[in-house]
């Protein structure tokens, strides 16, 4: 009878399947990215937004509400970056999972240091975030907040792997000390620069430069051929190191200014999956070395 017992006990513990991965649902690469490298082999990561996209009108697809209704947690950039798809996604999944204000549900500006959140907003300041600039993307400081809120909320839903997820999260930390090291060492402080979009504010807060102008007049508002004749003026006098842009969020336009000014035009990834962006490390590889 014991012999017996064993036996079944063996067979039924080669027969039970490991525990299921962790779905995670991703709006943004950079943070499918980060949930991936805290996660890791504990979980499988959907990312809705393409790294071709621009973040800023990207539309619910029945395949990303598809997603969402298989996912444990739906992890999102916020500051209103995906006001326009992601509550549709949400609240079509049917997913009582991810819905506001549970643990499914995770905004990732909730651990970020916002900049530029305006006293007031309307319409003749163009495309303004009313809750401050969302494109932390770009911010060491705050990315690392945000990689240890993934970390938390991983190990509140999976407890069983909890200490898994916060070591993981220890080496992304050493990592980005050692990586900080190395691009703070670069020449960026004190440079000046023209950008296209307000996408670049926490780079240059952080690593000392200037943005001294933009292409847009306002966010969101292309410029207007008196518009631009004035920044040509501006370029002039000012002589930036760059214009800089991204292949989804005004090249063509950069280029053109580039072209009447003699200044060089600095096309940079905006997301990891990018060409050179592997990874948020590698994204911001990129960027800080195309820009020194």
């Amino acid at each position: 009878m014991k012999r017996y017992a064993l036996s079944l006990l063996i067979i039924l513990t080669v027969a039970t399947p490991a525990l299921a991965k962790v779905n995670v649902v991703a709006t943004l690469p950079f943070i499918g990215s980060i949930a991936k490298d805290i996660g890791k082999d504990k979980v499988d990561v959907a990312t809705l937004v393409k790294p071709s996209q621009d973040p800023h009108f990207a539309e619910a697809k029945p395949s990303m509400i598809l997603s969402a209704r298989k996912a444990d947690i739906i992890m999102y950039n916020g500051l209103d970056l995906e006001i326009g798809y992601l509550p549709r996604i949400i609240e079509s999944s049917n997913n009582p999972k991810i819905q506001p204000g549970k643990i499914g549900n995770l905004d990732c500006s909730q651990f970020v240091n916002v900049i530029e959140k305006p006293a007031s907003v309307d319409r003749s300041m163009g495309d303004v975030h009313p809750l401050g600039n969302p494109h932390y993307v770009f911010s060491p400081k705050n990315i690392l907040k945000v990689a240890e809120g993934i970390s938390n909320a991983l190990s509140e839903l999976d407890g069983g792997n909890a200490a898994f997820y916060k070591s993981n999260f220890q080496a992304f930390r050493q990592r980005l000390i050692e990586k900080q090291k190395q691009w703070s060492s670069k020449p960026l402080k004190g440079k000046k620069f023209v950008a296209y979009h307000r996408l670049f504010e926490y780079l240059a807060q952080e690593f000392g430069f200037q943005i001294i102008a933009y292409v847009e007049p306002k966010p969101g508002i292309p410029p207007s051929a008196g518009y631009l004749a004035e920044l040509v003026e501006l370029i002039k006098r000012s002589k930036p190191e760059a214009i800089i842009a991204t292949e989804a969020n005004g090249k063509k336009e950069s280029e053109a200014l580039g072209k009447k000014t003699g200044i060089k035009v600095i096309i940079l990834p905006h997301d990891v999956g990018n060409p050179g962006a592997q990874d948020w490390f590698i994204l911001m590889d990129t960027v800080i070395n195309s820009l020194q």
